[in-house]
Protein backbone atom coordinates (compact mmCIF):
# COMPACT_ATOMS: atom_id res chain seq x y z
CA UNK A 1 0.00 0.00 0.00
CA UNK A 2 3.05 2.40 0.54
CA UNK A 3 3.52 2.33 -2.80
CA UNK A 4 0.32 3.69 -4.06
CA UNK A 5 -0.07 6.87 -3.76
CA UNK A 6 -3.09 8.07 -1.97
CA UNK A 7 -5.16 10.13 -4.82
CA UNK A 8 -4.98 6.66 -5.90
CA UNK A 9 -6.58 5.21 -2.92
CA UNK A 10 -9.32 8.48 -3.07
CA UNK A 11 -9.85 7.19 -5.90
CA UNK A 12 -10.02 3.59 -5.38
CA UNK A 13 -12.47 4.19 -2.60
CA UNK A 14 -14.41 6.42 -4.39
CA UNK A 15 -15.18 3.19 -6.92
CA UNK A 16 -15.76 0.98 -4.03
CA UNK A 17 -18.29 3.31 -2.71
CA UNK A 18 -19.70 3.14 -5.73
CA UNK A 19 -19.98 -0.75 -6.03
CA UNK A 20 -21.35 -0.93 -2.39
CA UNK A 21 -24.31 1.83 -3.59
CA UNK A 22 -24.67 -0.52 -6.59
CA UNK A 23 -25.36 -3.56 -3.95
CA UNK A 24 -26.95 -1.39 -1.59
CA UNK A 25 -29.44 0.01 -4.29
CA UNK A 26 -29.84 -3.98 -6.55
CA UNK A 27 -31.16 -5.46 -2.82
CA UNK A 28 -33.50 -2.87 -2.00
CA UNK A 29 -34.79 -2.77 -5.63
CA UNK A 30 -35.47 -6.76 -6.15
CA UNK A 31 -37.09 -7.02 -2.80
CA UNK A 32 -39.46 -3.92 -3.70
CA UNK A 33 -40.55 -5.54 -7.27
CA UNK A 34 -44.30 -6.01 -7.62
CA UNK A 35 -44.22 -9.62 -7.50
CA UNK A 36 -47.90 -10.00 -9.63
CA UNK A 37 -46.40 -7.03 -12.18
CA UNK A 38 -43.18 -8.92 -12.83
CA UNK A 39 -45.17 -12.21 -13.55
CA UNK A 40 -47.00 -10.13 -16.07
CA UNK A 41 -43.99 -8.85 -17.36
CA UNK A 42 -42.30 -11.73 -17.67
CA UNK A 43 -45.05 -13.24 -19.45
CA UNK A 44 -45.30 -10.58 -21.34
CA UNK A 45 -41.29 -11.28 -22.70
CA UNK A 46 -39.88 -8.47 -21.13
CA UNK A 47 -35.91 -9.51 -20.56
CA UNK A 48 -35.48 -8.00 -17.37
CA UNK A 49 -39.03 -9.20 -15.55
CA UNK A 50 -37.51 -12.68 -16.47
CA UNK A 51 -34.23 -12.30 -15.33
CA UNK A 52 -35.44 -10.57 -11.82
CA UNK A 53 -37.92 -13.31 -11.33
CA UNK A 54 -35.66 -15.91 -11.89
CA UNK A 55 -33.06 -14.52 -9.41
CA UNK A 56 -36.46 -14.00 -7.26
CA UNK A 57 -37.00 -17.78 -7.29
CA UNK A 58 -34.11 -18.19 -4.77
CA UNK A 59 -34.13 -15.07 -3.14
CA UNK A 60 -31.90 -16.86 -0.39
CA UNK A 61 -28.74 -17.20 -2.96
CA UNK A 62 -29.88 -13.38 -4.08
CA UNK A 63 -29.61 -12.05 -0.66
CA UNK A 64 -26.31 -13.91 -0.10
CA UNK A 65 -24.77 -12.85 -2.99
CA UNK A 66 -25.67 -9.34 -2.25
CA UNK A 67 -24.54 -9.53 1.07
CA UNK A 68 -21.37 -10.95 0.37
CA UNK A 69 -20.27 -8.26 -2.36
CA UNK A 70 -21.30 -5.62 -0.12
CA UNK A 71 -19.69 -6.18 3.22
CA UNK A 72 -16.44 -7.54 1.18
CA UNK A 73 -17.09 -3.91 -0.62
CA UNK A 74 -17.72 -1.97 2.70
CA UNK A 75 -14.92 -3.72 4.64
CA UNK A 76 -11.98 -3.00 2.11
CA UNK A 77 -13.33 0.41 1.70
CA UNK A 78 -13.01 0.76 5.57
CA UNK A 79 -9.28 -0.63 5.30
CA UNK A 80 -8.46 1.52 2.38
CA UNK A 81 -10.06 4.63 4.50
CA UNK A 82 -8.10 4.06 7.64
CA UNK A 83 -5.10 4.20 5.34
CA UNK A 84 -5.70 7.41 3.89
CA UNK A 85 -7.01 8.77 7.37
CA UNK A 86 -3.27 7.88 9.42
CA UNK A 87 -1.39 9.28 5.76
CA UNK A 88 -3.12 12.13 6.53
CA UNK A 89 -3.65 12.95 10.17
CA UNK A 90 -1.00 10.67 11.82
CA UNK A 91 -2.71 8.19 14.83
CA UNK A 92 -5.72 10.66 15.07
CA UNK A 93 -6.57 9.45 11.20
CA UNK A 94 -8.25 5.88 12.39
CA UNK A 95 -10.90 8.08 14.21
CA UNK A 96 -11.68 10.75 11.75
CA UNK A 97 -11.30 8.09 8.78
CA UNK A 98 -13.87 5.21 10.60
CA UNK A 99 -16.31 8.90 11.47
CA UNK A 100 -16.11 10.43 7.76
CA UNK A 101 -16.65 6.89 5.66
CA UNK A 102 -19.50 6.30 8.24
CA UNK A 103 -21.35 9.30 7.05
CA UNK A 104 -20.56 9.28 3.50
CA UNK A 105 -21.33 5.21 3.43
CA UNK A 106 -25.23 6.10 5.16
CA UNK A 107 -25.49 9.28 3.13
CA UNK A 108 -23.78 7.75 -0.32
CA UNK A 109 -23.54 4.02 -0.12
CA UNK A 110 -27.14 2.81 1.77
CA UNK A 111 -29.53 5.60 2.04
CA UNK A 112 -29.54 7.70 -1.19
CA UNK A 113 -29.07 4.41 -3.23
CA UNK A 114 -31.58 2.67 -1.18
CA UNK A 115 -34.35 5.48 -1.35
CA UNK A 116 -34.13 5.70 -4.85
CA UNK A 117 -34.49 2.13 -5.74
CA UNK A 118 -37.29 1.46 -3.38
CA UNK A 119 -39.52 4.48 -5.21
CA UNK A 120 -38.15 3.08 -8.65
CA UNK A 121 -37.55 -0.94 -8.31
CA UNK A 122 -38.19 -1.44 -11.73
CA UNK A 123 -35.29 1.04 -13.38
CA UNK A 124 -32.70 -0.39 -10.75
CA UNK A 125 -33.67 -4.30 -10.54
CA UNK A 126 -33.75 -4.98 -14.50
CA UNK A 127 -30.66 -3.39 -15.58
CA UNK A 128 -28.93 -4.64 -12.07
CA UNK A 129 -30.35 -8.38 -13.00
CA UNK A 130 -27.60 -8.77 -15.79
CA UNK A 131 -24.76 -8.27 -13.80
CA UNK A 132 -26.39 -10.13 -10.56
CA UNK A 133 -26.70 -13.43 -12.96
CA UNK A 134 -23.32 -13.26 -13.84
CA UNK A 135 -21.83 -12.90 -10.19
CA UNK A 136 -24.19 -15.40 -9.09
CA UNK A 137 -22.91 -17.87 -11.39
CA UNK A 138 -19.08 -16.35 -10.70
CA UNK A 139 -19.56 -16.81 -7.02
CA UNK A 140 -22.25 -19.86 -6.84
CA UNK A 141 -20.02 -21.89 -4.95
CA UNK A 142 -19.22 -19.09 -1.92
CA UNK A 143 -22.74 -18.18 -1.98
CA UNK A 144 -24.15 -22.63 -1.78
CA UNK A 145 -21.22 -22.86 1.31
CA UNK A 146 -22.89 -19.33 3.23
CA UNK A 147 -26.27 -20.64 2.90
CA UNK A 148 -25.64 -24.38 3.99
CA UNK A 149 -23.95 -22.48 7.26
CA UNK A 150 -26.41 -20.34 7.68
CA UNK A 151 -29.27 -23.18 7.10
CA UNK A 152 -27.57 -25.46 9.76
CA UNK A 153 -27.45 -22.52 12.47
CA UNK A 154 -30.92 -22.30 11.73
CA UNK A 155 -31.81 -25.53 12.40
CA UNK A 156 -29.65 -25.78 15.80
CA UNK A 157 -31.82 -22.98 16.95
CA UNK A 158 -34.89 -24.98 16.04
CA UNK A 159 -35.55 -22.70 12.78
CA UNK A 160 -36.94 -24.46 9.78
CA UNK A 161 -36.09 -22.81 6.44
CA UNK A 162 -39.79 -22.35 4.51
CA UNK A 163 -40.01 -21.57 1.12
CA UNK A 164 -42.42 -18.16 1.38
CA UNK A 165 -45.48 -17.93 -0.94
CA UNK A 166 -46.50 -15.18 -2.92
CA UNK A 167 -50.16 -16.07 -2.81
CA UNK A 168 -52.49 -13.62 -1.41
CA UNK A 169 -55.43 -14.23 1.59
CA UNK A 170 -59.34 -12.99 0.88
CA UNK A 171 -58.63 -10.27 3.15
CA UNK A 172 -55.18 -9.40 0.74
CA UNK A 173 -57.21 -9.86 -2.35
CA UNK A 174 -59.79 -7.17 -0.79
CA UNK A 175 -57.15 -5.00 0.23
CA UNK A 176 -55.54 -4.85 -2.83
CA UNK A 177 -59.35 -4.09 -4.71
CA UNK A 178 -59.69 -1.35 -2.21
CA UNK A 179 -56.67 0.44 -3.02
CA UNK A 180 -56.82 0.33 -6.56
CA UNK A 181 -58.04 3.26 -7.10
CA UNK A 182 -58.21 4.59 -10.34
CA UNK A 183 -57.23 1.96 -11.98
CA UNK A 184 -60.15 -0.40 -11.37
CA UNK A 185 -63.65 1.29 -11.83
CA UNK A 186 -65.54 2.03 -8.48
CA UNK A 187 -68.75 -0.21 -10.03
CA UNK A 188 -66.47 -2.88 -10.66
CA UNK A 189 -64.50 -2.93 -7.20
CA UNK A 190 -68.34 -3.56 -5.76
CA UNK A 191 -68.72 -6.51 -8.18
CA UNK A 192 -64.93 -8.07 -7.58
CA UNK A 193 -65.66 -7.20 -3.39
CA UNK A 194 -69.07 -9.13 -3.87
CA UNK A 195 -67.49 -12.51 -5.50
CA UNK A 196 -65.53 -12.02 -2.53
CA UNK A 197 -67.92 -12.19 0.18
CA UNK A 198 -70.03 -14.70 -1.51
CA UNK A 199 -69.00 -17.38 0.52
CA UNK A 200 -69.63 -15.55 4.04
CA UNK A 201 -72.93 -15.36 2.87
CA UNK A 202 -76.00 -18.07 3.18
CA UNK A 203 -78.85 -19.30 1.10
CA UNK A 204 -81.04 -17.89 3.47
CA UNK A 205 -79.47 -14.55 3.42
CA UNK A 206 -81.24 -13.72 -0.13
CA UNK A 207 -83.94 -16.57 -0.22
CA UNK A 208 -87.61 -15.96 -0.69
CA UNK A 209 -89.44 -16.83 2.70
CA UNK A 210 -91.85 -18.99 2.42
CA UNK A 211 -94.51 -16.63 2.88
CA UNK A 212 -93.60 -14.53 -0.15
CA UNK A 213 -93.29 -17.21 -2.56
CA UNK A 214 -95.91 -17.18 -5.52
CA UNK A 215 -97.04 -20.91 -5.80
CA UNK A 216 -100.41 -22.18 -7.43
CA UNK A 217 -102.27 -25.08 -5.42
CA UNK A 218 -103.00 -27.42 -7.58
CA UNK A 219 -106.31 -28.10 -5.77
CA UNK A 220 -107.62 -24.82 -6.55
CA UNK A 221 -110.14 -24.19 -8.46
CA UNK A 222 -109.07 -24.31 -12.01
CA UNK A 223 -110.44 -20.97 -13.10
CA UNK A 224 -108.37 -19.55 -10.24
CA UNK A 225 -104.90 -21.60 -11.13
CA UNK A 226 -105.50 -19.79 -15.55
CA UNK A 227 -105.69 -16.52 -13.60
CA UNK A 228 -102.49 -17.08 -11.67
CA UNK A 229 -100.70 -18.50 -14.38
CA UNK A 230 -101.70 -15.39 -16.75
CA UNK A 231 -101.14 -12.71 -13.75
CA UNK A 232 -97.65 -14.35 -13.06
CA UNK A 233 -94.71 -12.11 -12.70
CA UNK A 234 -92.29 -14.72 -12.62
CA UNK A 235 -91.24 -17.25 -15.62
CA UNK A 236 -91.08 -20.42 -12.93
CA UNK A 237 -93.29 -20.95 -10.53
CA UNK A 238 -94.36 -23.43 -7.87
CA UNK A 239 -96.75 -26.03 -7.86
CA UNK A 240 -98.33 -27.75 -4.63
CA UNK A 241 -100.88 -29.61 -3.10
CA UNK A 242 -102.58 -27.65 -0.37
CA UNK A 243 -99.96 -27.21 1.85
CA UNK A 244 -96.23 -25.87 0.13
CA UNK A 245 -94.29 -28.05 2.24
CA UNK A 246 -96.24 -30.78 -0.43
CA UNK A 247 -94.38 -29.37 -3.61
CA UNK A 248 -94.75 -31.02 -6.84
CA UNK A 249 -92.83 -29.26 -8.88
CA UNK A 250 -92.04 -25.85 -11.14
CA UNK A 251 -93.86 -25.20 -14.28
CA UNK A 252 -92.35 -23.02 -16.60
CA UNK A 253 -94.92 -20.41 -18.29
CA UNK A 254 -93.93 -20.69 -21.25
CA UNK A 255 -94.93 -24.53 -21.05
CA UNK A 256 -98.27 -23.34 -19.61
CA UNK A 257 -98.71 -20.78 -22.38
CA UNK A 258 -98.20 -22.98 -25.12
CA UNK A 259 -100.87 -25.78 -23.40
CA UNK A 260 -103.51 -22.37 -22.81
CA UNK A 261 -103.00 -21.49 -26.79
CA UNK A 262 -103.54 -25.02 -27.58
CA UNK A 263 -106.25 -25.24 -25.60
CA UNK A 264 -105.30 -28.16 -23.84
CA UNK A 265 -104.67 -26.70 -20.34
CA UNK A 266 -106.07 -28.60 -17.61
CA UNK A 267 -105.07 -29.60 -14.09
CA UNK A 268 -103.71 -33.07 -15.75
CA UNK A 269 -101.51 -31.41 -17.97
CA UNK A 270 -100.29 -28.70 -15.72
CA UNK A 271 -98.80 -31.60 -13.18
CA UNK A 272 -97.22 -33.72 -16.26
CA UNK A 273 -95.47 -29.89 -17.51
CA UNK A 274 -94.27 -29.28 -14.13
CA UNK A 275 -90.32 -29.97 -13.84
CA UNK A 276 -88.79 -31.82 -10.81
CA UNK A 277 -87.93 -30.05 -7.83
CA UNK A 278 -84.38 -29.31 -6.27
CA UNK A 279 -84.06 -28.59 -3.09
CA UNK A 280 -80.89 -26.67 -1.30
CA UNK A 281 -80.12 -27.21 2.51
CA UNK A 282 -79.97 -24.50 4.72
CA UNK A 283 -76.78 -22.92 5.05
CA UNK A 284 -75.12 -23.39 2.05
CA UNK A 285 -72.55 -20.54 0.85
CA UNK A 286 -73.73 -18.77 -2.02
CA UNK A 287 -69.98 -19.88 -3.79
CA UNK A 288 -71.34 -23.35 -3.61
CA UNK A 289 -74.60 -22.81 -4.62
CA UNK A 290 -73.57 -21.05 -7.58
CA UNK A 291 -71.16 -23.66 -8.40
CA UNK A 292 -74.16 -26.36 -7.76
CA UNK A 293 -76.21 -24.62 -9.77
CA UNK A 294 -74.14 -24.83 -12.56
CA UNK A 295 -72.69 -28.30 -12.26
CA UNK A 296 -76.61 -29.93 -12.11
CA UNK A 297 -77.89 -27.60 -14.99
CA UNK A 298 -80.54 -25.42 -12.43
CA UNK A 299 -81.63 -21.99 -12.19
CA UNK A 300 -84.22 -22.55 -9.12
CA UNK A 301 -84.24 -24.72 -5.89
CA UNK A 302 -86.12 -24.64 -2.52
CA UNK A 303 -84.17 -24.20 0.82
CA UNK A 304 -85.55 -26.72 2.93
CA UNK A 305 -83.98 -26.92 6.48
CA UNK A 306 -83.14 -29.99 8.48
CA UNK A 307 -85.98 -31.70 9.06
CA UNK A 308 -87.46 -31.10 4.88
CA UNK A 309 -89.51 -28.31 5.25
CA UNK A 310 -89.12 -25.96 3.04
CA UNK A 311 -88.19 -22.66 4.23
CA UNK A 312 -87.63 -20.32 0.97
CA UNK A 313 -86.89 -20.36 -2.81
CA UNK A 314 -83.11 -19.52 -4.43
CA UNK A 315 -82.79 -18.53 -7.72
CA UNK A 316 -79.85 -18.54 -10.27
CA UNK A 317 -80.50 -14.54 -10.43
CA UNK A 318 -80.96 -13.52 -6.80
CA UNK A 319 -76.67 -14.81 -6.35
CA UNK A 320 -76.01 -13.01 -9.82
CA UNK A 321 -77.68 -10.12 -8.36
CA UNK A 322 -75.36 -9.89 -5.26
CA UNK A 323 -72.02 -9.94 -7.42
CA UNK A 324 -73.58 -7.45 -10.15
CA UNK A 325 -76.65 -5.53 -8.07
CA UNK A 326 -80.32 -5.85 -8.91
CA UNK A 327 -81.57 -6.26 -12.10
CA UNK A 328 -84.78 -4.55 -11.86
CA UNK A 329 -84.50 -1.76 -9.84
CA UNK A 330 -81.84 0.71 -9.26
CA UNK A 331 -80.24 1.44 -5.89
CA UNK A 332 -78.53 4.33 -6.11
CA UNK A 333 -82.09 6.11 -7.31
CA UNK A 334 -85.14 5.86 -5.61
CA UNK A 335 -86.05 3.87 -2.79
CA UNK A 336 -87.67 0.02 -3.19
CA UNK A 337 -91.47 -0.13 -2.60
CA UNK A 338 -90.94 -1.62 0.76
CA UNK A 339 -89.32 1.88 1.82
CA UNK A 340 -91.04 4.88 1.80
CA UNK A 341 -89.23 8.16 2.44
CA UNK A 342 -91.30 10.62 4.89
CA UNK A 343 -91.10 14.89 4.94
CA UNK A 344 -89.69 14.33 8.68
CA UNK A 345 -87.35 12.38 7.14
CA UNK A 346 -87.99 9.21 8.64
CA UNK A 347 -88.57 5.70 6.56
CA UNK A 348 -92.03 4.02 7.34
CA UNK A 349 -90.41 0.36 5.86
CA UNK A 350 -91.68 -2.89 5.67
CA UNK A 351 -90.98 -5.34 8.79
CA UNK A 352 -90.97 -8.31 6.38
CA UNK A 353 -87.52 -6.51 4.42
CA UNK A 354 -84.74 -8.38 3.84
CA UNK A 355 -81.91 -7.03 6.35
CA UNK A 356 -79.20 -6.98 3.74
CA UNK A 357 -81.29 -5.91 1.36
CA UNK A 358 -81.99 -2.70 3.53
CA UNK A 359 -78.47 -1.92 4.48
CA UNK A 360 -77.53 -2.38 0.78
CA UNK A 361 -80.15 0.12 0.20
CA UNK A 362 -79.67 2.35 2.43
CA UNK A 363 -75.88 2.48 2.84
CA UNK A 364 -76.81 1.02 6.99
CA UNK A 365 -75.19 -1.08 8.90
CA UNK A 366 -78.23 -3.18 10.71
CA UNK A 367 -76.43 -6.26 11.92
CA UNK A 368 -76.99 -9.34 9.92
CA UNK A 369 -75.39 -11.85 12.06
CA UNK A 370 -78.81 -12.77 13.32
CA UNK A 371 -82.25 -12.48 11.91
CA UNK A 372 -82.77 -11.93 8.11
CA UNK A 373 -85.95 -9.78 8.44
CA UNK A 374 -86.13 -6.34 10.48
CA UNK A 375 -89.36 -8.30 12.29
CA UNK A 376 -86.97 -10.87 13.34
CA UNK A 377 -84.69 -8.43 14.65
CA UNK A 378 -86.68 -6.67 16.46
CA UNK A 379 -88.10 -9.40 17.97
CA UNK A 380 -85.15 -11.19 18.95
CA UNK A 381 -83.83 -7.51 20.64
CA UNK A 382 -87.29 -6.78 22.50
CA UNK A 383 -87.13 -10.82 23.11
CA UNK A 384 -91.02 -10.31 22.32
CA UNK A 385 -93.87 -9.51 20.01
CA UNK A 386 -94.04 -5.80 20.75
CA UNK A 387 -97.62 -3.72 20.46
CA UNK A 388 -97.91 -1.15 18.27
CA UNK A 389 -96.35 2.50 19.08
CA UNK A 390 -93.39 0.54 20.92
CA UNK A 391 -89.69 2.36 20.69
CA UNK A 392 -86.67 0.85 20.66
CA UNK A 393 -82.98 1.54 19.51
CA UNK A 394 -80.36 -0.64 17.67
CA UNK A 395 -77.15 0.28 16.87
CA UNK A 396 -77.59 4.09 15.51
CA UNK A 397 -81.50 3.51 14.44
CA UNK A 398 -83.95 4.67 16.06
CA UNK A 399 -87.23 2.47 15.58
CA UNK A 400 -90.82 3.08 16.11
CA UNK A 401 -93.60 -0.36 15.70
CA UNK A 402 -96.58 1.40 13.67
CA UNK A 403 -98.46 -2.14 12.81
CA UNK A 404 -98.20 -5.48 14.33
CA UNK A 405 -100.61 -8.08 13.01
CA UNK A 406 -100.60 -12.03 12.59
CA UNK A 407 -97.95 -12.23 15.31
CA UNK A 408 -95.85 -10.42 13.33
CA UNK A 409 -94.67 -6.91 12.99
CA UNK A 410 -95.94 -5.27 9.45
CA UNK A 411 -94.45 -1.71 9.33
CA UNK A 412 -92.20 0.47 11.44
CA UNK A 413 -90.12 3.73 10.91
CA UNK A 414 -86.98 4.40 11.18
CA UNK A 415 -85.09 7.44 11.40
CA UNK A 416 -81.36 7.88 11.42
CA UNK A 417 -79.07 8.85 14.06
CA UNK A 418 -79.21 12.71 13.41
CA UNK A 419 -83.50 12.76 13.82
CA UNK A 420 -85.21 11.95 17.39
CA UNK A 421 -88.29 10.55 17.43
CA UNK A 422 -91.24 12.70 19.07
CA UNK A 423 -93.42 11.33 21.83
CA UNK A 424 -96.88 11.46 20.40
CA UNK A 425 -97.47 11.36 24.24
CA UNK A 426 -96.32 14.50 25.07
Amino acid sequence: MDAISTSALLIFLLVLIVISAYFSGSETAMMSLNRYRLRHLASNDHKGAQRALKLLDRPDRLIGLILIGNNLVNILASAIATIIGMRLFGDMGVAIATGVLTIVVLVFAEVTPKTFAALHPERIAFPSSILLGWLLILLSPLVKAINLITSMFLRLMGIKTVKTSDALSQEELRTVVHEAGALIPQRHQEMLLSILDLEKVTVEDIMISRSDIYAINVNDDFKLINKQVIQSPHTRVLVYRDNIDDAVGFIHLRDALRLQSKEQFSKSSLLRAVKELYFIPEGTPLNVQLTNFQQNKERIGLVVDEYGDIQGLVTLEDILEEIVGDFTTSMLTTASEDINIQQDGSFLIDATINIRDLNKEMKWNLPIDGPKTLNGLIIEFLEDIPAANTSLRIVDYQIEVIDVADNMIKTVRVLPSNLTLIDDNE
